[in-house]
């Protein structure tokens, strides 16, 4: 419809309410739009911010919002609802916002469940992002960094000059990224070369099929050109032991090259699909100076008048006309606020333990999420001796060891000091937890030094540790959302007037995109709610 359709003197407003009587809320909500005026009703349509023109031309009103949680989604849904003037407040328990977002520098402290406290003692320089780390760049995530001024950087996923080290499979010493990739993808190509020679293939491939493949394999795994010579024998792909320069310096390939049984032996090649991985490939992001950039740019956004830090929710109850929520604010009192609406973004094992009116089917979903937890380490050292010593600027080494990832960090390049991360999960990281923080130094350390000799002892200067089961108020790294069930269909859906969001109710858990599309989703229902009635 264009201005041409309306009736001479019948303003915008009163045409939407002729609609509305007519037709019902759901043509006026199909009507506004197609005026462009309304967010489209499909749960699937691209994500239209709500605006305050949204109220000036329905003749609606905005609606006070209560919002359980600051981490990403609880800040998101405040943030896209204060766009249209929403009445939003965030009660966060914890002193400060983010959520698993959550970046240690130089005086941070934090005492976890236990009583276990630490405080960062990191120079000035350096900081520990320890919840996320990394951004795909296809994520949503950077759409809000753009959005809110968070400049960011190349976070180094992959290196070919990081290590592979399992001490399990019986290797004596760790092997380059570079050269295990090199070796691994040559006797793939070699023995997936000598089938198709064979005839092994015939079956599949057509004698133009084979050339094609054989021609594929001589460039993908540098294999001998000839039928009878298709053997892999290393190149210089694998690296140097003395790199080519000027003059007679040709370089020295390394070698020899291992056999084709302990290539496969030393299971290297477990680790190359993981640059494959959508969410994973390169190039990954992350802000400049810490993740905590995220969350700290949307508080400064939504208005620290809205968010009340050390706001323990203690009850919930929803109501025909309103939602009631007790709480224990940062002096221990009891406090209630009403609202409209309630968006809880806890945890659900969190949300599990508060009571609430909401019923049984409701709290026994909320139980439904398998739990995951999470810890890393971060040990800051007087030089960055992995950039000296090792040619090592950014990315990852993996291993079989407790201490799992070991990432090295991708800013400060050059700098006087640097911090090395380790990252693991599930049984490793719940047997870290288990120790005091100075124990986990000792193990984790002790488990560099496999790796990287005594520089990984000695020159440590600093240290910080998190194990996500014992933060309070979090209890968990991720929730695994138990897709295609009755539990999680239910819970993307309100209860009553009480919205749940989070990563836990997407197909993106434990990643922050996966918050602000769930927040997105939320925001949606809750605004075209408010607009039809």
């Amino acid at each position: 419809m264009t201005d041409s359709d309306w009736r001479p003197g019948l303003r915008r407003r009163d045409f939407l309410s002729a609609v509305g009587v007519a037709g019902g809320a759901g043509t006026l909500l199909a009507t506004m739009g197609a005026l462009g005026l309304a967010p489209a009703a499909r749960a699937d349509s691209p994500f239209r911010p709500p605006r305050r023109s949204d109220f000036s031309l329905s003749g609606r009103g905005t609606a006070k919002v209560v919002i359980l949680g600051g981490e990403i989604a609880g800040l998101a849904s405040a943030y896209e609802l204060g766009k249209a003037g929403y009445d939003c407040t965030v009660l966060e328990a914890r002193d400060r916002v983010g959520g698993r977002n959550f970046t240690a520098r130089g005086g941070t402290v934090q005492t976890d469940v236990r009583g276990d406290r630490q405080t960062a003692r990191f120079s000035d320089d350096v900081y520990m992002n320890t919840g996320p780390g990394r951004i795909a760049q296809w994520m949503v995530t950077l759409d809000y960094c753009r959005e809110l001024g968070v400049p960011i950087e190349v976070f180094t996923n992959t290196n070919a000059n990081a290590f592979i080290y399992n001490e399990a499979a019986g290797m004596r010493e760790p092997v380059r990224y570079r050269t295990a990739k090199a070796d691994v993808y040559g006797y793939v190509s070699e023995l997936l070369a000598k089938a198709t020679d064979r005839r092994a293939l015939d079956g599949e491939l057509t004698k133009a099929d084979k050339e094609r493949l054989l021609d594929f394999l001589r460039d993908w795994g540098a294999l001998g050109g000839k039928a009878g010579n298709r053997r892999y024998s290393g190149t210089p792909r694998r690296g140097h032991a003395i790199d080519p320069g000027a003059g007679d310096q040709a370089g020295v390939p390394l070698g020899p090259v291992p056999s084709l049984a302990k290539t496969f032996a030393d299971g290297a090649g477990r680790y190359f699909s993981f640059e494959f991985d959508y969410d994973q490939a390169m190039l990954m992001f992350q802000p400049v100076g810490g993740m905590d950039r995220i969350p700290l740019a949307l508080a400064r956004a939504i208005g620290g008048d809205r968010i009340r830090l050390g706001h323990v929710v203690i009850r919930i109850t929803d109501g025909p006309d309103d939602v009631t929520v007790v709480y224990r604010d940062s002096r221990g009192e009891q406090r209630r606020i009403t609202a409209d609406f309630c968006i809880a973004a806890l945890p659900p094992h969190v949300l599990a333990r508060i009571p609430h009116n909401l019923g049984a089917d409701v709290q026994n979903a909320l139980r439904a999420w398998q739990v995951d937890t999470a810890a890393k380490i971060g040990l800051e050292y007087r030089s960055r001796w992995w950039e000296t010593d090792h040619r090592i600027y950014g990315g990852i080494t993996e291993t079989d060891l407790d201490i799992g990832h070991l990432w090295y960090p991708s800013y400060g390049f050059h700098g006087s000091r640097g911090l090395l991360l380790n990252y693991f999960y599930d049984e490793d990281a719940r047997k870290y937890g288990d120790l005091t923080p100075g124990e986990r130094v000792r193990r984790a350390v002790a488990q560099g030094v496999k790796i990287h000799g005594e520089n990984h002892r000695t020159g440590l200067t600093n240290s910080f540790s998190v194990a996500w089961h014992l933060i309070p108020h979090i209890e968990g790294a991720w929730a695994i959302p138990p897709i295609g069930t009755p539990a999680y269909r239910l819970l993307n859906k309100p209860a009553g007037r009480l919205y749940f969001s989070g990563d836990w109710l997407s197909h993106l858990t434990g990643w922050q995109a996966g918050s602000f599309e769930s927040a997105r989703l939320v925001v949606s229902h809750l605004h075209q709610r408010v607009l039809a009635h």
